[in-house]
């Protein structure tokens, strides 16, 4: 009987211990998590202000920010897509946001909304758009991300003539690097690893060095790094998307690389992967370039504005291009093999065949 009093005194003191430990740690988690969040809130409209702690936020009030948040009208839209509506949130001569909105009520708008939280809340990376704090509330939710100057590689390649940047060749190259090294960090660095699921060059912004930057996680999956897919619904942008994705509805990380392949023909061509040229004779940029590559003419889809520039780089490119555009995903590369590859260009150490 004393043995098992001293047993169980024990077993009562571990447990006691074990509980003890865990409310600890959560104190110091939630402390942790204190330090990092700015949070309000907003008695008027039911809503939820919560703002990553940073340098760049270290002088801004949530409060403030939701104040000008709750003032924005259209006049202050610089942009629009499927997961919603973007503003210039301005807070004084020097600073400005990008505020995007995703009204409340749509499944897939709520789920977006959480996968950008899931994908972005710790992600601080050089080629990945900062989020720097969210809103809920019962009719909508906001996202505030950094503003990128120079708006998106869409815009800059097919806009209107106002809108239009010329981008030589270093500038695409650098813009070309910049993007994978974002998409392979995603896919390589980080734990659960980030499928994004929705690479496109309206979803590459600029910053004011043209410096590319990754953004629009409302499609991101996030997949365990013993996974090879995550099965999902078919989503994504038309001409972007790889072949097998509709025949399987899985979503993996070669599904991006087949995406960012299409995104370096576009910077090549300066065509959008469904231009209307494309549409009408039956194909699409892909194929068209494949053709004309097959054919050893590269020189006849190159973009005639990119003007004077290194061949054997571009060359290089469209067979880095096409390595990710394998129609089997098998034998398409890494995104991390991509990205080295593209850097070993201008290090003249690549020998690729053209």
């Amino acid at each position: 009987m004393a043995n098992a009093a001293v047993l169980a005194f024990y077993i009562t003191i571990c447990c006691i211990a074990f509980v003890v430990s865990k409310i600890v740690i959560s104190i110091l988690l939630y402390r942790r998590w204190q330090r990092k969040h700015s949070v309000f809130h907003d008695s008027v409209s039911g809503g939820k202000m919560v703002m990553f702690r940073s340098p760049t936020m270290q002088d801004l009030t949530s409060e403030m920010f939701l104040k000008k948040t709750l003032r924005l009208t259209n006049k202050d839209i610089i942009g629009s897509g499927g997961y919603g509506t973007v503003y210039r949130l301005t807070i004084n001569e020097s600073t400005a946001f990008a505020v995007k909105r995703l009204n409340r009520g749509n499944a897939d708008r709520d789920q977006g909304f959480e996968r950008e939280l899931v994908a972005m809340g710790d992600i601080k990376h050089r080629n990945i758009l900062t989020l720097h704090g969210y809103y809920t509330a019962p009719q909508f939710n906001l996202l505030i991300y950094d503003l990128m100057p120079n708006g998106s590689l869409d815009t800059l390649l097919h806009g209107t003539s106002n809108e239009k940047k010329h981008l030589n060749w270093n500038s695409r190259y650098k813009i070309a690097v910049g993007a994978a090294r974002g998409i392979s960090y995603l896919h390589h660095d980080c734990i659960p690893h980030i499928i994004h699921r929705d690479i496109k060059s309206s979803n590459i912004l600029l910053d004011q060095n043209m410096e590319a930057r990754v953004s629009d996680f409302g499609l991101a999956t996030l997949m365990e790094p013993d996974k090879t897919h995550v099965s999902t619904f078919v989503a994504g942008t038309f001409g972007y998307l790889a072949p097998e994705y509709f025949d399987t509805g899985r979503a993996t990380a070669k599904g991006d690389v087949y995406s960012f392949g299409v995104v370096l023909l576009e910077l090549l061509t300066g065509k959008r992967p469904m231009h209307e040229e494309f549409i009408e004779e039956g194909t699409k940029l892909v194929t068209w370039v494949k053709a004309v590559v097959d054919d050893k003419r590269e020189e006849h889809v190159i973009d005639h504005t990119l003007g004077c520039c290194p061949l054997e780089e571009v060359n290089n490119v469209f067979s880095i291009a096409l390595m990710c555009l394998e129609s089997n995903p098998s034998k398409r590369p890494t995104m991390i093999d991509v990205l080295k590859m593209l850097e070993q260009i201008k290090s003249n150490k690549i020998v690729l065949d053209s």
